[in-house]
């Protein structure tokens, strides 16, 4: 059989001859010769079909010369369809024709980049759901900070947006106290602090010296056994992560993060976040009239009694999320892990968090089968999930489903807001605003995933990961593959 279609020659010949048929046939016999000739017209072959195309498609309008250089398109796209309402409330264009012959625009230049080094990707339609680019995308791997966004939906699946995170001081006897933590690292000395509108360590002493009166204090116990403390450093994190400021061990009772400057987003932290803790709970006791505070004893253990004199509360979820996204906030993201695990029933070690994680996911519709949760930060290189279930779950985000609007309304916008203010710069600043996405950062691989409103009103969900570059490399390649997706848009294509 030959590949070669007939000359254009030939099939105007063909269809002028068959239409004459036709005509004369309907003025003899209109009835019994209409379908035939109908059919004698349609069996010309798959050349008179594209003629008769030709000659009855609409004019197009190319792709434009302002579409940043690394996309590509093969063929002059179709029109962008009208816009139809998501479930957000935003307009995203429908892909009525629905197959992918319609899509002509590339990426290929860009996500070959060596910037990505050992690059996966994944682009979905939002609207449709089609998938309009993978390269590894069905393959898990380590997400770095991306991870942040899985800690919140489950935060949001298992908490609610409305949760708020309890510290509680209660009285045993003869003198004794208990501070009792329950996984809130906001929890403030005062003054300076990364966690605006946090609840204090004055405010839970002035109202145990409202209890006590008079009644002295002889010794202070810390009780951070709201989940074990044995895994609170995850092996696979670099130590400098504790010592330059990234990440504290994660206790269920810490004041300001642990941070040694409580006023430092990025600020070196303990080897004992509890004992800190207890000392600054000691100094508050004393500056609020306790009397004997100042010399007490401070001992790390379970409190023995549940007659609370005090308590203090952080502010909801939702603003915590509010506070953690944009700024990549390791502790709040990792006391958020531990707490849904517990309140879902688990026991709060980092070794639940796959379970936990996978059921709480599940419940916006998307399938977390295969994903491996050693964290809640993504500080762990041996996290695995696929860009492929970024993409679908932030379908849901995108669309602000099931209280997941707390997550969209945070995310990073390029060029404008969070951790993507400075990104998105030269040839790439044409997706400017439009790119709503986490980052991630750590030593093996570079990431971002989010959704995209792109140039020609789609809305796009992707994740990309740059995987054994260094970031010096890796960013401005994943800057220029995600404008190149915002300008290709619906007309996106991996083939």
């Amino acid at each position: 059989m030959s590949d070669q279609q007939p000359s254009s020659q030939s099939v105007a010949d063909r269809l002028r001859h068959a239409v004459a048929a036709v005509r004369g046939s309907v003025t003899r016999r209109p009835v019994p010769w209409i379908a035939g000739a109908l059919a004698g017209v349609l069996v010309l072959g798959s050349g008179g079909a594209v003629a008769i195309a030709a000659a009855t498609a609409p004019t197009t309008r190319s792709t434009s010369a302002a579409a940043a250089p690394s996309a590509t398109t093969s063929r002059t796209p179709s029109p962008t369809p009208t816009p139809t309402p998501t479930p957000a409330g935003r307009s995203v264009p429908q892909d009525v024709a629905g197959p992918s012959a319609l899509r002509t625009c590339t990426i290929d230049a860009a996500a070959s980049a060596p910037g990505l080094g050992d690059f996966e990707g994944y682009v979905m339609n939002a609207a449709t759901g089609e998938v309009l680019f993978s390269r590894k995308g069905d393959q898990p791997a380590q997400t770095g900070s991306v991870m942040k966004t899985l800690t919140t939906a489950t935060a949001l699946a298992v908490l609610g947006g409305d949760h708020r995170i309890p510290t509680t001081v209660t009285k045993e006897s003869d003198g004794t106290i208990a501070i009792v933590g329950h996984g809130d690292p906001t929890l403030s000395v005062g003054g300076g602090t990364v966690y605006p509108g946090a609840p204090t360590l004055a405010q839970l002493a002035q109202q145990v010296k409202a209890s006590l009166g008079d009644a002295p204090v002889t010794t202070i116990v810390t009780d951070d056994t709201y989940w074990n403390d044995a895994d609170a450093w995850d092996p696979t994190w670099p130590v400098s992560e504790r010592t330059i400021g990234y990440q504290p061990e994660v206790t269920a009772l810490m004041v300001d993060g642990d941070r040694a400057n409580p006023a430092a987003a990025t600020s070196p932290r303990s080897t004992d976040p509890v004992g800190r803790a207890g000392a600054a709970f000691r100094t508050a006791l004393a500056n609020a009239g306790v009397v004997g505070a100042g010399n007490a004893q401070i001992v790390k253990r379970a409190t023995t009694s549940t007659d609370t004199i005090a308590t203090v509360s952080s502010q909801p979820v939702s603003t915590l999320i509010g506070q953690m996204i944009p700024n990549s906030d390791n502790t709040l993201a990792e006391m958020l892990a531990r707490i849904s695990s517990k309140e879902s029933g688990a026991d709060g070690s980092a070794a639940s968090l796959t379970g936990v994680y996978q059921k709480a996911l599940s419940s916006y519709g998307v399938d977390p089968a295969g994903i491996v949760i050693k964290d809640g930060s993504g500080e762990s290189a041996s996290n695995a999930v696929s860009p492929d279930f970024v993409a679908h779950l932030m379908v849901q985000v995108a669309a602000g489903a099931k209280g997941l609007g707390t997550l969209a309304e945070s995310l990073p916008v390029a060029g404008q807001s969070g951790t993507l203010a400075s990104r998105f710069t030269g040839a790439n600043a044409v997706a400017r605003g439009k790119v709503h996405a986490k980052t991630g950062w750590i030593d093996s691989a570079n990431t971002l995933g989010g959704y995209i409103d792109a140039a020609d009103g789609t809305r796009l969900t992707f994740a990309f990961y740059a995987i054994g570059s260094s970031r010096a490399a890796a960013l401005p390649a994943l800057d220029a593959v995600t404008a190149a997706t915002y300008s290709c848009g619906g007309q996106l294509t991996g083939s």
